[in-house]
């Protein structure tokens, strides 16, 4: 079968076969090739008055050409253009691409063009707006079977400025969706010249795009096998080719690919008319593919924030959530209606793209100054999916500085950007309304049970969706304080997977992103809120004091792009069906399946978040260091110990998105001094390397993100370290009781029920170094306590140590106050309490015991596994004797006077439970009352 409009136009154009037809006009014939001397200066002096006034910035990767001198390479543009010719002409010198205004000979294929661009819109194209140029190089690969001609598509943008603009100047200025003419040429040279983009996209062949338009539908039919059909007059078989040729001259012989591999051979002759069909189709396709382009670097066309507001509130969907309200509320549907248009307006982005240029210049000119680097890792694969795909970026959330960063670090790269789900915290004086015109849309930090604010959110979320917006928003909810990943906030991906099954425009795709520092802005303030300080509210005097930092050296930041996560996929996992919730309604509810399916996409994003981490030279050094008594090494044990752990993530990579540092180990210590996170301290029997005054608790966070990556060898490390000898068999059987633990708090990825082959794996990486030694009959041993190392295991064994110290407090806890007598907030408040009095105590002030995300997070892992039981209408929890067993685990990695500790720390009496529980509720209400 073929496209009807091709059969229309193919079977109705008249078939000539007299001598009188060579002289009509055929598009596909070649043109007459100029050489005249004139149009060389011209396209000289041209090519340097623009040189002068253009200052074009290449987005995305230069194509790869192969090597062969004979494939003939062409440049395809949108709309004809001398100045976009001379710019193309200029960047294929500047990158030492072949030129585009260079004709282009080939006399054994006909070839002479005078020129190597085609222009899909060419003002002089004839026959219904066929490119001249491309009718006759389809026609020369349809008659020479070894000619190779690659297509490059081009796009340039005069400005980046979506379709909305007020003023005339904007419009003459500004590059949208409509096309260019002569006097906005002009303008697009002497204004936008310095703000002007050029992308060249993959080059593509010209023989695969032709065989794959003949291609017919999904049976594997062809447009020329159902042409040999329905009009058998009009072709002539393979056979009858052999047998004799054709001798109608407007006959042209449709050949096959050289690689009978890449497609089907196609030996029948077309007639001119169906060539012409042919290249139609291809134009459509090339104009289609350059249309995608253009949209994912511009975005969707923008309406009046005044009219989208007015479309939300009068739209089907908010008119019944208004009445809702009304009848529930007991007021007047005009008072519900100024209610919802009220939440619109808090929430709706005002994009500017005067605003947006005006953040990208100041924040090129502030990264400078902050950091010494901004460096990308696979970006090539989300503007892959850009032009099909409706993307969702969900990062994980270290600073206030990620808003920013990701967004101009998508901009710069030629990509539309997202608008971002931002707290109304942000929505100060000043920033705010900047914010919101650039990549902001505000939402209250919590609206549950308020319906009305709920629905309208969900239906600009579904208004973002279907027109195409790419949206970013933070999954954890807000920005981490230990280093580690938040538990996932299911609200904002609830809402994306409700707009989608309601209608879909596009597939929704999500970009788990990993975004990590050197050094961090708000660290002070994160460790002092960790302790208990309350949290400062954003103001415009915190943003002048965050200002004075700017002098301070941050190193570099690492923004690395996760592998996508595809809705789709997760819809035929759990058999939810597409456009399954009413349209015209936000107050569906999800069924089960859709709701076990947003958690499972909530846990795999994090989980992608931590497989594209980047293991930086600072969080390697606070690794090492951490672990070391007193925070210090002799200088030459440090360098072999980062180049153990830059060995050991290298030889069993946790991921293939997982980025190392290439620095050498003496390049990380001295890069670590000059961000004066540590020191050197010189000693005639060799210099130390310490952590620097202040800086341990800062860098336990820099640790954290890169946690994951080797906390099963230490885990592993520490059951071999503290036993002296261990089976393999006990091995795997503690490593399967506790490893649930560990994977729902640092989000690993290894499957449960493939966890023995894992540990397999890293058992033998530890043995390829010498770490531990394996024995007889699968034992596994120290090395030799004399021996470097076994002291390279000690420290290797250390990391661990902090996650199993905090679930055997709380076990011992629960155990300590018996079942059925603690809600899980009273427990998750005392083991707060109790860690922080550790801390202090005994592990020289790291804030991890601060963090109240990590004992929520083992809580619901212990509920979730069914050692713990929820009461639904009081939370109180009960369990049985398990909890000891779990417990009991524990001797094999800890010490025995670490747990002696951690019993003691545990032990409350009655009267100071009640004690603890009453002021944690009365400073609880005094916090919500300061909110209030």
């Amino acid at each position: 079968m073929i496209p009807k409009f091709l059969k229309k136009r193919i079977f109705k154009a008249p078939i000539t076969t007299d001598s009188a037809s060579n002289t009509d006009v055929n598009p596909i014939a070649p043109k007459p090739y100029s050489t005249a001397p004139i149009n060389q200066l011209y396209r000289k002096l041209s090519g340097q008055l623009l040189d002068v006034a253009v200052k074009p910035k290449l987005l995305g990767e230069l194509p790869e050409f192969d090597t062969d001198d004979q494939t003939l390479r062409f440049y395809v543009l949108q709309d004809y253009s001398r100045s976009n010719s001379i710019l193309i002409d200029l960047q294929t010198q500047e990158h030492n691409l072949p030129p585009a205004l260079v004709g282009v000979h080939d006399a054994a294929h006909d070839i002479k063009e005078n020129a190597a661009i085609i222009f899909l819109k060419h003002p002089s194209a004839k026959d219904s707006q066929l490119s001249p140029r491309l009718s006759r190089l389809v026609s020369a690969v349809l008659q020479h079977p070894d000619l190779k001609v690659r297509l490059v598509p081009v796009s340039i943008l005069w400005g980046r400025a979506p379709e909305k603009e007020d003023s005339l100047f904007k419009l003459l200025t500004a590059d949208n969706w409509q096309d260019p003419s002569i006097t906005k040429q002009l303008f697009n040279i002497g204004v936008m010249g310095r703000d002007t983009f050029v992308q060249f996209h993959p080059p593509q062949d010209l023989r695969t795009l032709i065989n794959n338009s003949l291609k017919g539908d999904d049976e594997g039919s062809s447009i020329f096998d159902a042409l040999a059909i329905d009009s058998k007059d009009n072709f002539i078989k393979k056979d009858d080719i052999k047998e004799s040729p054709a001798k109608d001259s407007n006959l042209d012989i449709t050949s096959s690919v050289s690689d009978a591999n890449e497609a089907p051979n196609y030996a029948l002759v077309a007639t001119a008319d169906s060539n012409r069909e042919l290249v139609r189709m291809l134009q459509q396709q090339l104009t289609v593919y350059l249309d995608k382009q253009r949209a994912s670097m511009l975005g969707p066309d923008l309406s009046d924030r005044r009219n989208l507001v007015d479309k939300l509130v009068y739209s089907p969907a908010i008119k019944h959530a208004i009445e809702t309200e009304a009848v529930e509320s007991g007021i007047s549907v005009r008072e519900a209606r100024v209610l919802a248009k009220g939440y619109a307006n808090e929430m709706v982005n005002d994009y500017s793209h005067s605003i947006v240029r005006g953040f990208y210049k100041f924040l090129t000119w502030l990264w400078t100054q902050l950091y010494d680097g901004v460096e990308v890792h696979h970006f090539e694969r989300v503007r892959e999916l850009a032009t099909d795909y409706e993307l969702v970026y969900v990062p994980c959330h270290r600073s206030h500085v990620d808003y920013l960063l990701l967004s101009y670090v998508i901009y710069k790269r030629g990509l539309s950007i997202p608008y971002v789900a931002a707290g109304d915290n942000l929505d100060v004086p000043v920033l705010g309304p900047l914010l919101r015109g650039a990549v902001a849309f505000y939402i209250r930090r919590s609206f549950r049970g308020n319906a009305l604010y709920t629905a309208v959110l969900r239906e600009y979320m579904h208004t973002l969706i279907t027109r195409n917006t790419p949206i970013e928003y933070f999954i954890e909810g807000g920005r981490s304080r230990s280093g580690r990943l938040l538990p996932p906030k299911m609200g904002m991906l609830a809402m994306t997977v409700h707009s989608q099954l309601r209608h879909s425009e596009k597939p929704v795709v999500f970009i788990p992103t990993y975004i990590g520092y050197e050094r961090i802005m708000e660290g002070g303030t994160y460790v002092g809120e960790l302790k208990g300080k309350p949290k400062e509210s954003e103001s415009l005097i915190g943003l002048l004091k965050v200002g004075r930092k700017i002098e301070r050296i941050f190193g570099n930041v690492h923004l690395s792009f996760g592998t996508p996560l595809h809705l789709s996929d997760f819809m035929k996992k759990f058999d939810v069906p597409a456009n399954s919730l009413p349209t015209d309604r936000t107050d569906t509810p999800l069924d089960d399946k859709a709701s076990a399916m947003v958690d499972n996409i909530g846990v795999k994003i994090m989980q992608h978040i931590n497989k594209a981490a980047v293991v930086t030279p600072v969080s390697l050094l606070s690794l090492v260091l951490l672990s070391a008594p007193k925070a210090a090494l002799d200088e030459t044990i440090c360098r072999e110990q980062i180049a153990l752990y830059q060995g050991l993530a290298q030889q069993l990579s946790y991921s293939d998105d997982t980025v190392i540092t290439d620095m050498s180990p003496q390049q990380i210590i001295d890069y670590g001094i000059k961000l004066k996170l540590i020191e050197r301290t010189p000693h005639i029997l060799g210099d130390i390397i310490q952590i620097a005054g202040k800086q341990a608790a800062l860098l336990s966070y820099f640790r954290n993100n890169i946690l994951h990556v080797f906390i099963l060898l230490s885990f592993l490390a520490a059951l071999v370290a503290r036993n002296g000898r261990i089976e393999r068999s006990r091995l795997d059987n503690i490593a399967k009781q506790l490893y649930p633990f560990l994977q729902s708090e640092l989000f690993l990825y290894y499957p449960a029920h493939g966890l023995a082959d894992t540990l397999n794996k890293k058992v033998d990486s530890l043995l390829s170094h010498g770490l531990i030694v394996e024995l007889s009959d699968g034992v596994l041993s120290v090395p030799e306590s004399s021996s470097k190392c076994y002291q390279q295991l000690q420290v290797l064994a250390t990391p661990v140590g902090q996650s199993l110290e905090r679930y055997f407090m709380t076990l011992a806890l629960l155990a300590q106050q018996g079942s059925g007598n603690l809600t899980e907030n009273e427990v998750v408040d005392l083991c707060h309490l109790l860690g922080q009095r550790l801390s202090v105590l005994y592990a020289d002030d790291i804030p991890d015991f601060f963090d109240r995300a990590l004992f929520t997070s083992f809580i619901s892992a212990l509920t979730r596994l069914d050692y713990l039981q929820k009461d639904d209408e009081t939370g109180v929890l009960t369990f049985d004797h398990r909890i000891n067993d779990i417990a009991h685990h524990a001797k094999y990695v800890l010490t025995p006077d670490m747990m002696q500790i951690l019993q003691q720390v545990a032990s409350l009496d009655e009267e100071e439970i009640t004690h603890a529980i009453t002021e944690i509720s009365n400073k609880k209400q005094r916090k919500f009352g300061r909110k209030r």
